[in-house]
């Protein structure tokens, strides 16, 4: 039965691709990494990482189901099985992975820097790799808890990232790509896409650009005393269409929270993100307080576009962008207008390499 929605599901599938798959996989993407480089530089491959089509697209050339969300940890596995024997060599690394393995990003993003000889400076590769994760799971409540964070990096300190978080109620999946060189602010309008199956009705968007005053706000807010804090927080009276209640506003270990931030004074947004112990019941606390105290209002817009359609012609699930769908094509056009010309070029070398002998 064909369903006529114009979107893609994402449903979280369990088990293992196959070992067998998986190593021609590996073996597959290895020759794909090694051929882009040559051809495009390794600069190139952070930017197709982080364009959800392309990236989409690369999981269906290695195997994979076009609409399986096991796709992600799966591909950027093979991705970083097949670069580690010659990361070196052309400049490119590829640290994290799923549950645990992304935990161990940051000593692997160290361990690479060390091993490559690379200067010291690129050090702040980790903090990149930190905050990314913190604004998608604490900045941005969506209701998708990260479960996968990919850190991809070239020795010129360029960078890219490509996380996954999954939404417990309705197993489906949701994908962050940033792409470090779009990034002017980290906690402002960050990511170069979003992949969702659906967008969501209740999201709390703290890296939103109407968002930005609150940040302002949260900042000067913890830099109350704790205790003056929780006083006001008493006194207020919670308005019937936040339904709202005082867990939401004093979740429990609250008061030490207030009191590290209170102790650390952040200076910006990114470093009260980064605050030991500061997650999203927290933060959530921290911005109803500041919007009934103050009147800022934080974002309530999903961020996420739909990724595997430009649209439906009967405007579901969204008009056609005509201008995107332009994009699209002339994008698709350029690439193979390139391949023609180089595979014209090497044919024409070929032949004369066969004539000379």
């Amino acid at each position: 039965m064909i369903r006529r929605t114009g979107v893609a599901d994402l449903p979280l599938h369990g088990g293992r691709a196959p070992r067998w798959l998986f190593q021609r996989m590996v073996r597959l993407a290895r020759a794909l990494v090694e051929l882009m480089a040559l051809e495009f530089g390794v600069e190139e491959i952070l930017r197709r990482l982080a364009d959800p089509y392309w990236f989409q697209a690369f999981g269906c050339v290695l195997g994979f189901d076009w609409h399986s969300s096991g796709l992600t940890t799966t591909v950027c596995g093979a991705l970083k099985e097949a670069v580690a024997p010659f990361s070196q060599e052309i400049g490119f690394f590829v640290c994290g992975g799923k549950a645990r393995a992304s935990r161990r990003t940051p000593e692997e993003i160290l361990f690479w820097l060390e091993k490559a000889g690379l200067p010291g400076p690129l050090s702040h590769l980790v903090d990149r790799s930190r905050l990314a994760a913190k604004v998608d799971n604490t900045a941005l409540q969506d209701g998708y808890q990260l479960y996968h964070h990919c850190f991809f990096f070239t020795r010129s300190g360029n960078w890219a990232v490509i996380q996954q978080g999954m939404n417990e109620k309705t197993a489906y999946a949701r994908r962050y790509h940033w792409l470090g060189e779009r990034v002017k602010e980290m906690t402002l309008e960050p990511h170069a896409a979003i992949v969702a199956e659906r967008k969501e009705k209740e999201v709390l968007n703290l890296v939103a650009k109407e968002s930005k005053p609150v940040q302002e706000t949260l900042l000067a807010l913890v830099k109350e005393e704790p205790e003056r804090i929780l006083a006001e927080v008493k006194k207020l009276v919670l308005p019937a269409r936040h339904h709202l209640t005082e867990k939401d506003l004093n979740p429990r270990g609250f008061k030490k929270v207030l009191l590290k931030t209170y102790t650390c004074a952040p200076q910006n947004f990114a470093a009260l993100l980064g605050v030991p112990g500061l997650g999203p019941k927290s933060l959530r606390a921290l911005t109803l307080i500041s919007e009934l105290i103050y009147g800022t209002s934080a974002s309530r817009k999903d961020p996420a576009r739909y990724t595997f359609a430009h649209g439906g012609k009967d405007g579901h699930p969204y008009p056609v962008d005509r201008k995107v769908y332009d994009q699209s094509i002339a994008y698709l056009e350029e690439l193979l207008s390139k391949a023609k010309i180089e595979y014209s070029e090497k044919m024409k070398a070929f032949r004369r390499l066969h004539q000379l002998f």
